[in-house]
């Protein structure tokens, strides 16, 4: 005898609306909460990274004062010496007045005084950083000043300078700071002609300020130092700070100025800085 299957009829669960409102509600907050702990986890980090930062820069900074108060006191006694060279040179030069090789050997000597006094002051510029002490000069005289020195090593190495400034030219700058600039930008011209050339510097008032371009007609730039020109400590010689080109970067641009490099068309370098001259346009 066949059996029916016996179905068995349950009466069908209603949820209660409030019920169901309030674990949508709860769902939906805890969601929420979940991605606000995400975003605090990741704010979290993300600080946490920043002031690590913040920390390694505090503590750069503070080798870099302690490495500047070292350097400032090995400055002034390299000074002290270079001085007393320089005076010794000067009198020997009386002396031997007569002597055109004596001359030669010590125009050499004069101009590796230079080279010295230049990265002495590179090193104290680099590490103190200090802000423009603005004032009006001549840049020719400037030019000359920078020149001279170097007028024994430019005819040892045959090289010949083309300066093409205007007589009249004022330029409003830190004279001390603008004189360092563009010794260190003539130095790497002539480090650039070992087997001599011609160095030119020019200058011309723009629209953005006054530029001054020191040229060379050396080998060039290569594409990747051109990258790195400016960078502390980068250099493509065997025996040098890598300082110079960084020093004159941070010079001009303290002084809201800009710095460019780029290979002439007839071969060489020229570097270009540009310093604002409101006060001379003020003036004017």
């Amino acid at each position: 005898m066949n059996k029916k299957p016996i179905v068995v009829k349950t009466a069908s669960r209603q949820v209660d609306p409030d019920l169901e409102t309030m674990l949508s509600t709860w769902h939906s907050a805890t969601l929420q909460l979940e991605h606000a702990h995400e975003a605090l986890r990741d704010e979290v980090h993300r600080l946490n990274k920043e002031l690590q930062a913040k920390d390694r820069a505090i503590a750069r900074d503070n080798r870099l004062v302690e490495l500047g108060r070292m350097a400032s006191r090995v400055a002034g006694e390299v000074r002290n010496h270079l001085v007393s060279v320089a005076l010794n040179v000067g009198l020997l030069r009386r002396r031997i007045a007569d002597d055109p090789v004596g001359l030669n050997v010590l125009g050499k000597i004069e101009s590796n005084l230079t080279a010295v006094d230049a990265t002495i002051n590179d090193l104290a510029q680099f590490v103190s950083r200090r802000d423009p002490r603005w004032c009006t000069f001549s840049l020719p005289k400037l030019i000359d000043e920078v020149l001279a020195p170097l007028v024994s090593q430019m005819a040892a190495q045959s090289i010949a300078a083309v300066v093409d400034v205007p007589k009249a030219q004022s330029i409003h700058a830190d004279r001390a700071m603008t004189r360092q600039a563009i010794l260190n930008l003539v130095l790497n011209a002539v480090d650039a002609m070992p087997d001599g050339g011609t160095l030119t510097v020019t200058s011309a008032l723009m629209e953005d300020g006054l530029e001054v371009e020191v040229a060379d007609t050396g080998p060039g730039l290569s594409e990747s130092a051109r990258r790195r020109l400016f960078e502390p400590f980068f250099t493509t010689k065997a025996a040098a700070t890598g300082l110079g080109l960084a020093v004159v970067h941070d010079v001009i641009e303290a002084h809201g100025g800009y710095v460019t490099a780029m290979n002439c068309p007839e071969g060489g370098a020229a570097f270009t800085v540009c310093l604002p001259q409101r006060a001379l346009k003020a003036a004017a």
